[in-house]
């Protein structure tokens, strides 16, 4: 695919490196010529310094000829007009935008992006995805990462083993045998900060972080098999009232069990908007590193404290201070990817990294066709894809145990029909079956020609 991508900042250049790495022809466009340098640099892509909206820097990037618009700008009406531009001078087929702006999100306004109107055929919102991403954290409360697939019968975990983990030292495959009705996989590791695909004679150990793919039915029960308590949330405390705050707050509010939410929020104008819309949630003005204020709101009663300011430091301290304070569990909003490697020392429990959501929701519209999820794992190491066989598909027919995937790929589960298998090498994978499984970055695009992708996905 001949794909422009428009914004060469932290998401622009991971969806380059992703696409680019897979063979496709990208070119990036920023107006900071500095930025499109590094891409150029570092990535195997074109680079084109200029306003991405102006329709001679699309020319130049190859519009004429292109497959796919991405704009991802720091502006929404930049990425806007991008797509305009490219669907009335260019006929590009498909265009994806990222957009910020809640009001452009209404559903009432959605007839906006019409092809007779503005033509953008996807709408990324970040805030959105991150809310999402908070909410998911909080429903797995001691993972450290977690995402759901195959229409939410499976569910991704991601979990840091401590020495109370009762099957430390234990060869993956005796695990099978020893718990043979969890329908549960381990189909990542993280050990000293490398990550690979484990095989069956791997074994497991302390401060391992591990990804699972487990049935939602056993979600509770593979987590205490790893060593985690599963406790239910009453108590949470919401610092940053914006619009990722105020999107948690108003999921919560709704939840069949009760929650108790309380939010913080410095600025008064924010802070207003929040409890005007809230209707059982507390919404407090202020500092959320004030510990009077954070007193005020019973932070060490709170089962969780989910710091989502737009300040990654703010955040970080928050989380930091609620912990001292008694507060059970801390999840942080952190963009700069140089202090993820914090998060476990200072004692926090979750962190959620908004580029890491937003390209994974690009990257699941950009694989079109029978890719039906992709998550992009730590800096875009590894993806979870999840992906329907199609009858020509190399694998179609096949036992697991037969299928010659690439060392770095490992299946976590299978759904045939209505019903979803955790896979052993005997499970033979048919045409309409749907997969989900890790692949190692290096590995995707191997894994992507398994599914005759160039034939059947674009």
């Amino acid at each position: 695919m001949k794909i422009i991508i428009c914004g060469a900042g932290q998401v622009g250049w991971q969806i380059a490196k992703h696409l680019s790495g897979e063979r496709n022809d990208v070119t990036v466009v920023d107006n900071n010529a500095d930025l499109v340098r590094r891409a150029t640099d570092t990535l195997d892509v074109q680079g084109i310094a200029g306003h991405a909206s102006y329709p001679d820097v699309l020319d130049r990037a190859g519009a004429r000829d292109a497959d796919m618009v991405i704009a991802a700008t720091f502006s929404d009406e930049v990425n806007m007009v991008t797509c305009q531009v490219a669907h009335s001078v260019f006929s590009v087929p498909r265009k994806i935008a990222r957009l910020r702006a809640q009001s452009y999100l209404t559903a009432i306004y959605s007839d906006l992006y019409r092809r007779d109107h503005m033509p953008i055929d996807v709408v990324i919102s970040p805030e959105k995805e991150v809310a999402e991403a908070a909410l998911r954290r909080l429903a797995a409360p001691v993972a450290f990462d977690t995402q759901s697939f195959l229409g939410g019968q499976a569910q991704l975990l991601g979990i840091s083993l401590g020495e109370d983990c009762p099957v430390l030292n234990t060869p993956l495959r005796q695990l099978t045998d020893l718990f043979s009705t969890l329908r549960a996989l381990v189909i990542g590791v993280r050990r000293s900060d490398r990550l690979f695909a484990p095989g069956a004679a791997d074994q497991l150990f302390v401060d391992d972080q591990i990804y699972v793919m487990v049935h939602r039915e056993d979600v509770k029960r593979a987590l205490e098999i790893f060593g985690k308590e599963v406790t239910r949330q009453h108590r949470v405390v919401i610092i940053g009232g914006g619009n990722v705050g105020l999107s948690v707050a108003r999921h919560l509010e709704k939840r069949t069990e009760r929650v108790r939410v309380k939010v913080i929020e410095r600025n008064r104008q924010i802070a207003e908007r929040a409890a005007d819309t809230l209707e059982r949630t507390i919404v407090l003005h202020g500092d959320g590193l004030n510990m009077e204020l954070l007193n005020e709101a019973s932070i060490s009663r709170a089962d969780a404290v989910l710091a989502v300011t737009d300040d990654d430091k703010t955040n970080v301290l928050a989380a930091v201070r609620a912990k001292a304070a008694g507060c059970k569990m801390a999840i942080c909003l952190v963009n700069d990817p140089t202090l993820h490697s914090l998060m476990g020392p200072l004692d926090i429990d979750a962190f959620i990294n908004p580029r890491s959501t937003t390209v994974s929701s690009i990257l699941r519209h950009v694989r079109q066709g029978r890719v039906r999820g992709v998550y992009s794992i730590g800096d875009a190491e590894a993806e979870v894809i999840e992906a329907q066989v199609l009858s020509t598909s190399p694998i179609s027919g096949q036992l697991v145990r037969d299928i010659d995937f690439p060392e770095g790929a490992l299946v976590g589960a299978v759904q045939k029909g209505d019903k979803v298998i955790t896979p052993t090498g005997s499970t033979r994978i048919e045409e309409g079956d749907v997969i989900v499984l890790f692949a190692m970055a290096k590995d995707v695009p191997e894994v992507e020609r398994l599914f005759q992708v160039g034939i059947d996905f674009f």
